[in-house]
């Protein structure tokens, strides 16, 4: 699998990296960007439908379900974007007369004045690997009321289907981050994409989105700083979100780095800003800042074929110097939230049981 950029990359991947013939045949999918990606697990009996969770993910669509970290419940969704995932997921699970779990993935696509366009992705009739996930964030048993549906159970015996109300997390956020094994295969190439690379997943709770988030990041083995210094390199596309985004971490007590184009935007918005060479561009560049111990996160968003050749190199050094590196604004942004949280208070830890029976008490 490849991502190609332009008619030239598809010519190049079609004559010399695989072979194809009618026996073997080539699926050619178009990635929306700028689109945020939902994850949707459902119950079904054939008549009734209860949504056990729609999950947000904080990577752009175009990464892997798998490699891509999610919060429970959404966090920024319009509820008119929410109410068309539920209806979609209703409509499809009882058309495909699903009898138990079913899994949709939706592509959501924001335009600044539009509303936003909701596209079905895939639906998989079957147990998804957020089942126990969504299971420990609503305390509800997935899998076992799945299993017994499939037994000819109803759905009304288990749940409150009348509602049409997703199942409850209560007061509390739920953050599954995926776990990659880069330290274990040094010099792997480490960028996301369609294809899953994680080894594992992890989750965090809190009651802010934040401190969740940097849970999670913790789990997974990639500690949030708390001083320090960040590097900014990111695309055309993401500078209109980027003086808030470099505000907030320069709020947040943190020197700024960036190459040219990124720290242009930042100083026009009144900011100071390192500036540092691009790798491509010449020495000394943020590779180089890397190897030094100079930086203590990065925030990279690559559009394009010789970003990623940027993206590549700097991620590398980024693992050998496990130096936590962010591609995404959205990541960026819950990273920034993580680190406030963390800045404010101590991290304090609950077990599920105790969880659960708060929010039961609650109601």
């Amino acid at each position: 699998m490849v991502i190609a950029f332009d008619a030239e990359g598809v010519s190049r991947y079609m004559k010399e990296a695989v072979e194809y013939s009618q026996d073997r045949p080539i699926l050619v999918d178009h990635f929306l960007e700028d689109a945020v990606e939902v994850d949707v697990d459902a119950l079904c009996d054939g008549e009734d439908v209860v949504i056990a969770g729609i999950m947000q993910h904080i990577e752009e669509a175009g990464i892997h379900s798998g490699d891509s970290s999610c919060v429970l419940p959404a966090v920024d969704l319009a509820p008119a974007t929410l109410d068309t995932i539920r209806g979609y997921t209703r409509q499809l699970a009882l058309a495909l007369n699903v009898i138990g779990l079913v899994n949709l993935q939706f592509a959501i696509q924001r335009k600044p004045g539009m509303a936003d366009k909701v596209f079905v992705i895939e639906v998989n009739p079957r147990a998804s690997r957020t089942v126990p996930y969504v299971s420990k964030a609503t305390g509800v048993p997935l899998a076992k009321i799945a299993s017994r549906l499939m037994t000819g159970r109803r759905l009304r015996e288990f749940l409150d289907v009348s509602s049409r109300k997703d199942l409850e997390t209560g007061s509390h956020f739920y953050v599954k981050s995926p776990v990659f094994p880069w330290n274990k295969f040094p010099g792997v190439d480490t960028v996301l994409g369609p294809e899953m690379k994680s080894t594992g997943e992890v989750m965090g709770v809190a009651d802010n989105f934040g401190e969740a988030f940097a849970k999670a990041q913790l789990s997974a083995g990639q500690q949030l700083p708390l001083k320090g210094t960040v590097f900014f390199s990111v695309s055309d596309r993401d500078k209109t979100n980027l003086v808030n985004l470099a505000r907030q971490y320069m709020e947040l007590g943190f020197h700024l780095v960036a190459t040219e184009g990124t720290a242009n935007a930042i100083e026009k918005a009144g900011m100071t800003v390192d500036r540092v060479y691009k790798v491509k561009e010449g020495r000394p560049n943020v590779v180089d800042l890397i190897k030094g111990d100079r930086i203590q996160l990065i925030i990279n968003t690559p559009r394009g074929q010789d970003p990623y050749f940027d993206e590549k190199a700097i991620r590398r050094a980024a693992v050998i110097a496990r130096i936590p590196t962010i591609t995404t604004m959205a990541a960026a942004r819950a990273a920034a939230e993580g680190i406030a949280a963390l800045q404010s208070r101590r991290i304090t830890v609950k077990p599920l049981q105790r969880l659960h029976a708060e929010h039961l008490a609650a109601h």
